[in-house]
């Protein structure tokens, strides 16, 4: 017996989502850079993506960097959103979570429409978590109980 999939819309996006999977076309990428996080230097790659009802940005994460090609249909599994600037985006790690799909799965290029989806107005980021005697503040100012 087949398992259907549950398919995220991009103008479904939410805020704080996990385990995210949908399908898109890839419309731009841009070439594999290192930035610096609280946890030290990672490797990232973006990619703006789209489907029938939308496009967003697409952060990819470590080894899944530079991994997508622009026009390629994908399935992504298991992403999470982030806001940035008030735009909901899709971020992904590990090359295991993006597969190539059939052309005609996804629109085309120039069927997808410009909408981006947005985070309401009254969005608040959840506060950071606790490790050890150590917590981050949305301010990312470091303190110690």
């Amino acid at each position: 017996m087949s398992e259907e999939k549950n398919y995220v819309k991009i103008s479904e996006l939410k805020p704080d989502m996990n385990k995210v999977t949908t399908r898109v076309r890839v419309l731009e990428t841009q070439e594999p850079k290192t930035v610096n996080t609280r946890k030290g230097p990672r490797t990232i790659s973006e990619a703006i993506i789209g489907d029938e009802t939308g496009r967003t940005k697409l952060t990819l994460w470590g080894n899944a960097a530079g991994s997508v090609e622009k026009g390629s249909a994908i399935e992504i599994r298991s992403a999470w959103t982030s806001v940035y600037k008030g735009q909901v985006m899709l971020n992904i790690g590990g090359r295991d979570n993006i597969v190539k799909i059939e052309d005609e799965a996804v629109p085309q290029e120039e069927e997808i429409p410009e909408d981006i989806p947005r985070a309401p107005e009254d969005y608040r980021p959840p506060q950071r978590r606790t490790f050890g005697r150590q917590t981050y503040s949305r301010r990312r100012s470091r303190q110690t109980y």
